[in-house]
């Protein structure tokens, strides 16, 4: 059986494309995340929804990645992607207790 080279070279290319970054998406609500450990992958995001009737701010000061989402309430939504391999800590600067991880794998 005899491939014409034009669809090889084209398999090749889709073969060598990363895949496509997947969004994750974590509640906050009654003062705790969703959930209390997220694997994901470089290049995904994660988009934390607030359900509270009050405000949250996340932020983590991981080495994996750092970040600050500031401070939003009810209904509202922050992103962060994750750009490298790593443990990433997440908290709530306005709730001590509300603690999460990220696991972001390659």
């Amino acid at each position: 059986m005899q491939f014409h080279p034009l669809l090889v070279a084209g398999a090749v290319v889709l073969a060598s494309l990363p895949a496509a970054a997947a969004e994750h998406v974590l509640a906050q609500k009654g003062k705790a995340f969703s959930v209390k450990k997220l694997q994901v992958k470089v290049g995904d995001t994660v988009k934390f929804v607030n359900e509270d009737p009050f405000a949250h701010n996340v932020f983590s000061l991981s080495d994996a990645k750092s970040f600050d989402l500031g401070s939003f309430g009810q209904g509202g939504s922050k992103t962060v992607t994750l750009d490298k391999p790593g443990t990433v800590e997440v908290e709530c600067a306005v709730h001590p207790d509300m603690r999460m991880v990220i696991e972001v794998g390659k």
